[in-house]
C-alpha cells in the first residue's frame, strides 16, 4: 500500500531549558550563564524534526499537558513540519519538563528532568490505521505499545527502527525479531560489552533479528553493520557548541538514508554530517540543518549560519516569544483529552 507518511514516531515530547556555561559550578559556588535557550525535546520527537527539516514527512504519536510548556513543544514541532493530528493534549495535565547545563570546558552536559503528569497513550487511544500509513516507524522505548506497533507496522510492508539509548541489552531482546535497524549509545555498548571487538559484538546483536545495527560513539565516530557489510566511519570535527541532541539527531537523518537507498557507509557518513552541524548550535533543534545545508557541508566542510542563525536567535526569545505570538490556545491539530 502506498505510505502516507516516511516516519511516524512514538514518543514523549518535553521542553528543553538549555543553559549554557563556561564550567560546571562546584558545590556553594556559582557562575555566569553565557546564553539560554527554550528548544523542544525529547528523543524522538527531536529526531522526528531532524528528519522532517531534512525533506521527510513526519508523524508523531504521543501526549502533552494542557499547560504552556505542552503548546510550545506542539508549536515547535509543527514549526519543523512534523504531523501532530495523533499528538493528545491531555486537559488539566503537565508537560515534561528537563534543564540542561552545558559547559565550555568539556562540551558535555548534566539534565536535570522533571516528569509531568500528562499521561502516555495507552493502545486504546492508538489509530491502528495511521500506523499502517509508516513506511518506518521510529521507537524510543521498548514497551507493550512498542511492541503491539511495530507488529503492525511489520505486518503493513513497514520497516522498524529503534534508538536503544540506555539500559541493558536485555531491555530490548523481546523486540529485536520485529526491528529492521538498530542503533544504540556508547552508553548501551558499554554495559554491554568489555572490550572493542566492534563487528564481532555487532553482529552479535544483528543475529537477534535486525538487518542493519549501528553504535554512536561521540567524538569517536559510528560503527555500523548491514548485511554481510561492516563500516566505521569517523566523527567530523566541527566547533561544538552543545552535544544535546546529537544522537537524536543523528537517527532522524538516518532515515534520510533509508529513504533515498543510500549505502551504509553514506548513510551513516550523512546522519554523522547532520549530528555535527547541529553540535554547532546550542539545544537539541537549533543546529538541525537542511538538506541543502548538509551537502555543502560534506563536498565544502563549510556551514551556511544563516538559517541556523536565525533559530538559535527564536530559541534565545524562548517562551516570551510564543506568549506575543500566540496569547490564545490552538488545537494543533490535537485533540483534548
Amino acid at each position: 500500500m502506498e505510505k502516507t507518511f516516511d516516519v511516524i514516531g512514538i514518543g514523549q515530547p518535553c521542553v528543553d531549558y538549555a543553559v549554557r556555561v563556561p564550567d560546571m559550578p562546584k558545590a556553594d559556588a556559582g557562575c555566569r550563564v553565557l546564553g539560554t535557550s527554550w528548544q523542544g525535546g525529547g528523543v524522538v520527537p527531536t529526531g522526528l524534526a531532524a528528519a522532517s527539516r531534512l525533506g521527510l514527512r513526519c508523524a508523531l504519536i504521543s501526549s502533552v499537558g494542557d499547560d504552556m510548556l505542552g503548546h510550545y513543544c506542539c508549536r515547535d514541532l509543527l514549526n519543523h513540519g512534523v504531523d501532530l493530528s495523533q499528538t493528545r493534549i491531555r486537559e488539566n495535565s503537565v508537560t515534561d519538563m528537563a534543564v540542561i547545563l552545558s559547559d565550555d570546558q568539556t562540551h558535555g552536559r548534566s539534565i536535570l528532568y522533571q516528569p509531568g503528569t500528562a499521561k502516555p497513550l495507552v493502545w486504546g487511544e492508538i489509530d491502528t490505521d495511521f500506523l499502517r500509513g509508516a513506511a518506518y516507524l521510529y521507537l524510543g522505548g521498548c514497551g507493550e505499545i512498542e511492541k503491539k506497533a511495530a507488529q503492525i507496522v511489520k505486518s503493513s510492508g513497514g520497516e522498524v527502527l529503534i534508538d536503544a539509548s540506555y539500559g541493558q541489552l536485555q531491555s530490548y531482546e523481546a523486540l529485536l525479531p520485529l526491528i529492521d535497524c538498530f542503533i544504540g549509545s556508547a552508553y548501551l555498548y558499554r554495559s554491554c560489552f568489555q572490550n572493542e571487538r566492534y563487528e564481532e559484538n555487532l553482529r552479535l546483536i544483528q543475529a537477534m533479528g535486525p538487518n542493519t545495527v549501528a553504535f554512536t560513539f561521540g567524538s569517536e565516530g559510528v560503527r555500523a553493520v548491514r548485511g554481510e557489510t561492516y563500516t566505521e566511519v569517523p566523527a567530523f570535527r566541527v566547533d561544538t557548541v552543545d552535544t544535546l541532541g546529537a544522537g537524536d539527531v543523528f537517527h532522524g537523518a538516518f532515515f534520510y538514508g533509508l529513504k533515498h537507498r543510500l549505502s551504509l557507509n553514506e548513510t551513516v557518513r550523512f546522519a554523522s554530517a547532520v549530528s555535527a552541524i547541529k553540535c554547532t548550535a546550542p539545544g537539541g533543534r537549533a543546529g538541525i540543518p537542511t538538506e541543502k545545508t548538509v551537502r555543502q557541508f560534506l563536498e565544502t566542510g563549510r556551514i551556511d549560519r544563516n538559517e541556523i542563525q536565525a533559530r538559535i536567535d527564536r530559541y534565545a526569545r524562548g517562551l516570551d516569544d510564543f506568549m506575543r505570538e500566540d496569547g490564545r490556545r490552538r488545537q494543533y491539530g490535537t485533540e483534548k483529552h
